[in-house]
């Protein structure tokens, strides 16, 4: 279960402080995923980044399975947001030099050697159709295709939450279809938590629970 108890994020500005996010509360429970929209500038990367625990709120709590990673040291922290939360950004952030299996494999790679990470990731790249793809580079890629190797990767460490920063963003229509239908698959198949921010309207109503972000507050809609 994922737990936000007043919520609040302020920026230092010249002569005032600008408030992004102002008392929210937000619970997902396990196998639940959900949407959020709002306008430009309204503070849902922000927020999404607050969830994976790459940058503080100004104040209130989160828990995750019961534990405020804000509350751990450096150390533990980078290992908590490393086994228990997966990112998939608009850019999908993939390393130029690495194979599309090197590049799944990435989170891995601070864990203990582990044979069934190998086969894992094969797994995910079959069912994100990229089996014929498992040794290419990056740059051999389409969009789309290297954004269904960023959701294999999100998945290879079984995260309890995936948080999706405008997944679809940079895709033509056709390509983004396609990695919100293996976005829904994946869910599906690994009852875990997925929260998605996104502009399109259409992708967002497809979501369980439906959020907008708007004037400092989340509102379900």
């Amino acid at each position: 279960m994922l737990e936000v108890k007043n919520l609040n994020k302020e920026y230092p500005m010249p002569g005032h402080r600008l408030k992004v996010l102002s008392g929210i509360d937000f619970t997902l429970n396990d196998g639940e995923s959900a949407s959020i929209v709002g306008p430009s500038g309204s503070g849902k990367s922000t927020f999404l980044y607050i969830l994976g625990t790459l940058e503080p709120p100004s104040s209130g709590s989160i828990r995750l399975e019961g534990k405020n990673p804000y509350e751990m040291n450096e150390k533990d922290l980078a290992a908590f947001r490393n086994r228990k939360i997966g990112f998939v950004f608009q850019d999908h952030h993939l390393l130029p030099q690495c194979s599309v299996l090197e590049n799944v494999l990435i989170p891995t790679l601070v864990s203990p050697p582990d044979d069934s990470f190998q086969k894992r990731a094969r797994d995910l790249l079959e069912k994100v159709g990229l089996t014929e793809r498992i040794h290419h580079r990056p740059h051999e890629l389409s969009g789309g295709e290297k954004q269904r190797v960023a959701l294999a990767r999100a998945l290879i460490l079984k995260p309890q939450l995936v948080l999706c920063d405008e997944p679809t963003g940079n895709l033509d229509h056709d390509s983004a279809k396609t990695v919100v239908s293996l976005l829904f698959d994946l869910h599906r198949s690994q009852e875990n938590m997925f929260v998605v921010v996104t502009h399109n309207l259409e992708i967002a109503e497809r979501f369980g629970r439906k959020f907008k972000l708007s004037s400092a507050r989340l509102q379900p809609v």
